[in-house]
């Protein structure tokens, strides 16, 4: 029986934990009978899957989810925070809505929005925000992915016109896997490599229409159509290419970059890669947004999975008269409460994240080292929380047996849904490695001026000498480490502090060696690309190290922060858990490093097994704390289980 059924008031401690900052929006949609909760439907075909989406997007145009997205000057409340927490929430819900919405009024106007001037939000954003205007972000080209700053499609001005032409020069210009270009969208926002009298300046922002008021292509508009993916079968993916396609040359974005009435180009950021850079920094979100979004198709997916574990009988006990309830046997717990664990320190992470986007797009904070840091744990967080959500999904499924393999249970959309998003808004090794390549570094505005050699050096050299900066929580987190015992040993595990600790200990010493081992290779002249190259795996490891301890830091926030009783006594439990997990897991490095003998490794391990058995009584209450209602949890093994 569900926290939502029982009242049970410890779920509803942790709830309010989880729900963060921006609880109020969560609650508004957990009543919301708009809300687009997932129905599988097998006798839909594509047509009708996307013509249903985009209905059910339509639907959401006049919440607060949307409102949040437009400026309060056009009627909105400019509240990032309450737009990406809005999606997050659709992400328990139909996975092709969240895609699809995230495109809409996340991408698409996040780009209007960030990239444009006065002019363009008061002539886009409206239409943006009630879906008069469907629109798409033209980004991911066929030939270059990840490497935005490579990408092929030309958009140079012509002083004759005073336009920009827009011109695929190739196929491998082809703009790829664009949502809501096969269908629905009517304006692109196209990036592209800004001429303007025969000087590149980089990678610009050109809103180009692709479809007349009938829905016919625009003249040297080719549309195509990606059809039947993997999964999201409501998200319209398609692909476009320009041939010589004119537009206004007020359709260029120009925040950071402006042509003017006689034809001259100019920018308040005057090195390309700097301005690259921080046009970017600008979309961040997105992968904020594709990250909260797994997040919660993972919570889901476990809700599901510990509900039928904790109904579901297999075998007797040895009286022969009562048969085990499977979340009963070790194995089953193992399987699934510390992946519940992780959910609940990496939704933790998310909502510090999701915190600082909101303070920055607000001008609370401007610093520039915080911009950057934000970029790259946005980065890192992304590429972690879906890889996570592939591993627990899959894990859920297998844990519910025949019953998880059916297409009615959801976990065959869970599944084939949140697949895509370990490369959706970038691939997830490129951003591990991108976020190693930040902690190498201190941010200066100069960093990127520097070659690759000279960036080796140079983030080897303040690396060495850095000291981990507790952005998550600092004064708490600083407190509990100085009283903690050393870091080694036994005690340090059982210690606040000392948990603390040991994960920072490890990210330190991974970052260093990778720093020294830069160095060495850098002042020997080694090839750049070799040297990157060479030590890849290092560079992951070291990734994967900081989001452990900045996970670890937001989930003790969170208990320091919340208010006394068994909820806050649960959230400590479930974050012992998330740490002798995570030493677990990764007990080979603490034992080639000394920081663990072979005994104490046994011990780790041990202690996973206790806390797991301490867990046990208190499964329903965790999954609870989700706060998933029960009516968004549309499958036929619940209903099932109801009648056992």
């Amino acid at each position: 029986m569900s926290a939502e059924q029982t009242k049970d008031p410890v779920a509803e401690q942790i709830r309010a934990v989880l729900d963060g900052r921006w609880e109020a929006i969560r609650q508004q949609l957990r009543a919301d009978p708009r809300f687009p909760v997932a129905e599988p439907d097998l006798r839909l075909d594509l047509e009708q899957h996307r013509a249903r989406t985009l209905e059910l997007v339509t639907a959401l145009t006049d919440s607060e989810l949307v409102r949040a997205t437009l400026p309060v000057e056009l009627g909105g409340t400019g509240d990032v925070g309450a737009s990406v927490t809005g999606l997050e929430m659709i992400g328990h819900g139909d996975l092709s809505v969240f895609v699809k919405a995230g495109v809409q009024f996340g991408l698409f106007g996040g780009a209007i929005a960030n990239l444009g001037t006065e002019r363009h939000h008061r002539e886009y954003l409206p239409g943006m925000a009630d879906l008069s205007l469907p629109g798409c972000f033209a980004m991911t080209e066929t030939g270059h992915g990840s490497d935005v700053q490579s990408i092929l499609t030309m958009a140079t001005y012509d002083p004759e016109t005073d336009e920009l032409v827009v011109h695929s020069p190739s196929p491998a210009a082809r703009k790829d896997y664009i949502g809501g270009a096969a269908r629905d969208a009517r304006l692109a926002a196209v990036f592209a490599q800004l001429v303007v009298g025969e000087e590149q300046h980089g990678v610009h922002c050109v809103l180009v229409p692709l479809r007349d008021e009938s829905g016919q292509p625009m003249p040297g508009v080719t549309i195509g159509d990606c059809g039947t993916k993997l999964g999201l079968k409501g998200v319209d993916n398609g692909r476009l290419m320009f041939d010589q396609v004119r537009v206004p040359r007020a359709n260029l974005l120009n925040k950071y970059g402006d042509i003017d009435d006689q034809g001259r180009y100019s920018s308040p950021i005057e090195s390309v890669n700097r301005r690259f850079f921080t046009m970017l920094g600008t979309l961040v979100r997105g992968r904020v947004t594709v990250a909260a979004g797994a997040g919660a198709a993972t919570r889901s997916a476990l809700t599901l999975a510990v509900r039928y574990g904790l109904q579901r009988t297999q075998f007797t006990y040895p009286d022969g008269e009562h048969e085990v309830v499977v979340m009963d046997y070790r194995a089953h717990q193992r399987k699934l409460l510390p992946r519940l664990a992780r959910s609940y320190a990496l939704a933790l992470a998310q909502n510090a994240l999701t915190g600082k986007l909101a303070d920055i797009s607000t001008g609370e904070i401007t610093d520039e080292s915080s911009q950057r840091e934000l970029e790259a744990r946005a980065a890192g967080l992304k590429a972690i929380t879906t890889e996570h959500a592939n591993d627990t999904i899959q894990a859920c499924r297998e844990a519910c047996g025949g019953a998880g393999y059916m297409a009615l249970n959801r976990f065959a959309d869970l599944k084939a849904d949140t697949d895509v998003f370990a490369t959706f808004e970038g691939d997830n090794t490129v951003l591990l490695q991108l976020l190693a390549k930040g902690m190498l570094t201190d941010y200066r505005s100069d960093f990127q001026e520097l070659d690759t050699r000279g960036a080796i050096l140079f983030g080897a050299r303040q690396v060495t000498t850095s000291v981990i900066e507790h952005t998550i929580g600092g004064s708490i987190i600083q407190r509990l480490i100085s009283g903690a015992p050393g870091k080694d040993g036994d005690n340090a595990l059982e210690d606040r502090g000392g948990q603390l600790a040991v994960f920072e200990d490890r990210e330190s010493h991974l970052t260093e060696t990778l720093a020294m081992r830069l160095r060495r290779a850098g002042e020997e002249g080694a090839d750049s690309f070799r040297v990157f190259n060479e030590a890849q795996d290092h560079l992951l490891e070291s990734a994967r190290a900081h989001i452990d301890r900045i996970a670890l830091e937001a989930f003790v926030t969170a208990i320091e922060e919340a208010p006394d009783g068994p909820g806050r006594d649960l959230l400590n439990l479930v974050c012992d858990l998330f740490v002798f997990s995570t030493v677990e897991a990764n007990r080979a490095w603490f034992m080639e490093h000394g920081r663990l003998s072979a005994s104490q490794s046994k011990g780790v391990v041990a202690r996973v097994n206790e806390l797991c058995g301490e867990l046990r009584p208190h499964a329903a209450t965790l999954v609870g704390g989700f706060g998933i209602p029960d009516h968004w949890l549309t499958t036929e093994m619940m209903a099932d289980l109801a009648s056992f």
